[in-house]
């Protein structure tokens, strides 16, 4: 079985590397046809109904919300709907054929209260398997879902409130208190190298391990459109092992410590399209599990469509990695504008002898960049060099194409650092694009066949 799983990846392999321009975006096309799409019976079930209510702003609607959804998917199906107002709420979780629908003026305000979080649910935090503190709003093993309405889901992240958990000062810290960093992480870290059994690796309030925002978890066909979404304890929009998702309209602002906006990690057929991004942390990261985890799952990510999007900050506009063990193909990037002083990098790749993997057939064009502090593409395959692992594993990145893009400021145009083997990086090509305000060139490291057609760095052409 492994060999025919090898002679399929290098099957595979060949055939995009014989693939033309127009049949790598044809592809887009099909994979976007192919998305699966929810649909909701008109039975609309109010949370008021359900003993909600908000004229007093510390009565918790956790009961009525959740009683509310249960109903609805009981019934078989349709929209649980939060009018305007402001609602206080602990963690919720979403059934089968449910659409939570935030009406316009509505706000689905969370409680800052930790406890309310408790008990551990089966999760993944940076890639790795665990029972970790219940999502603001989670869904396991759910089908035909979804999340929408031009209302506003906070989730109150703050230095005061589970930001300062990530240990640093700028975020709260303050000396004695605990942190991800002297609790759960390390004790993590070590479960994920050791394979202990995922049931031991429970972890409580005391591990400070921030929770996920939204998060799903093995569901299928999954709708998050028009919402606006801010103040995330920990990533934003996590699908997990969830095929068929798409985020539609939505405005994702939280700038909190690791607050990613979305990040698919071992999803198919997965669409981000017409959304706002101001994060603290990646706008877009794709992810498949992080080192012995992700090779156990071996669940790559992949047919992922992003386009018509804005990324204001955040370390990387459209990224993959860096947990990415399972491995990643067919992304395509179009359409999408860029411009923050915050904004670290356009396009990322990063990776490293931990964490493995094989990155290919990467796809971007028409994007155009205002500005961003390190590099328009960047590709590392040294991120995070001093982690400790007990094995290596190499990984790969190729086939990546960027054509018409262009950008006003940036440190480097294009900066690639590779292993010593240049070829573990093969296959870059820029195409019509002008990087202008760059300050030091591109950077090439440890990689072959990097090739430049009608590229201009601050009006130059550069050759390969």
């Amino acid at each position: 079985m492994k060999l025919l799983s090898l002679q399929a990846a290098i099957l595979g392999s060949l055939m995009l590397l014989s693939c033309t321009h127009a049949d790598k975006w044809a592809m887009m096309t099909k994979i976007g046809n192919e998305i699966a799409t929810t649909s909701f019976p008109a039975d609309t079930f109010n949370i008021k109904d359900f003993g909600a209510e908000n004229s007093d702003p510390s009565f918790l609607n956790s009961t009525a919300i959740n009683s509310a959804i249960e109903k609805c998917s009981e019934a078989g199906g349709g929209v649980v709907l939060v009018p305007k107002g402001t609602w206080l709420t602990g963690p919720v979780t979403l059934k089968s054929n449910v659409n939570l629908h935030i009406e316009d003026g509505a706000i689905l305000l969370f409680s800052t209260d930790s406890t309310l979080y408790t008990p551990a649910v089966l999760t993944r935090w940076e890639g790795m398997d665990c029972y970790n503190t219940h999502p603001l709003i989670y869904a396991f093993e759910a089908k035909n879902i979804a999340i929408t309405g031009k209302g506003t889901i906070d989730g109150q992240g703050s230095p005061k409130h589970w930001w300062w958990m990530n240990g640093r000062a700028e975020y709260g810290w303050k000396e004695g208190m605990i942190s991800q960093h002297t609790g759960g992480r390390p004790k993590l870290l070590g479960y994920e190298q050791d394979q202990t059994p995922v049931d031991k690796r429970v972890f409580t309030l005391q591990d400070a391990l921030r929770p996920h925002f939204i998060q799903f978890y093995k569901c299928n066909t999954v709708l998050v459109e028009d919402v606006t979404i801010k103040n995330s304890p920990f990533w934003v929009i996590h699908p997990l092992l969830t095929d068929n998702f798409i985020l539609r309209g939505a405005t994702i602002m939280s700038e909190g410590p690791n607050s990613d906006g979305c990040d698919p990690e071992s999803c198919d057929h997965v669409l981000i399209e017409k959304c706002y991004f101001n994060t603290g942390d990646d706008c877009i990261a794709i992810k498949s599990g992080r080192n012995n985890d992700g090779r156990r799952w071996n669940i790559p990510s992949k047919n992922i469509i992003v386009r018509d999007c804005r990324m204001a900050a955040g370390h990387g506009g459209v990224v993959i990695g860096s947990e990415i063990s399972g491995g990643y193909s067919n992304l395509f990037v179009e359409n999408c504008g860029m411009d923050s002083p915050e904004l670290l990098r356009v396009i990322r790749i990063k990776t490293s002898n931990c964490r493995g993997g094989i990155i290919e057939n990467i796809n971007v064009r028409n994007i155009k960049v205002g500005q961003c502090k390190e590099a328009v593409l960047h590709i590392s395959l040294l991120y995070e060099p001093d982690e400790k692992c007990q094995r290596q594993f190499p990984p790969f990145v190729k086939n990546v194409t960027l054509e018409n893009i262009s950008s006003n400021a940036s440190e480097y145009g294009v900066f690639i650092e590779g292993l010593n083997e240049s070829t573990n990086i093969s296959d870059i090509t820029v195409n019509d694009c002008s990087f202008n305000g760059v300050e030091k060139g591109n950077f090439i490291k440890g990689a072959e066949r990097v090739r430049f057609k009608n590229l201009l760095i601050n009006g130059k052409q550069v050759k390969n």
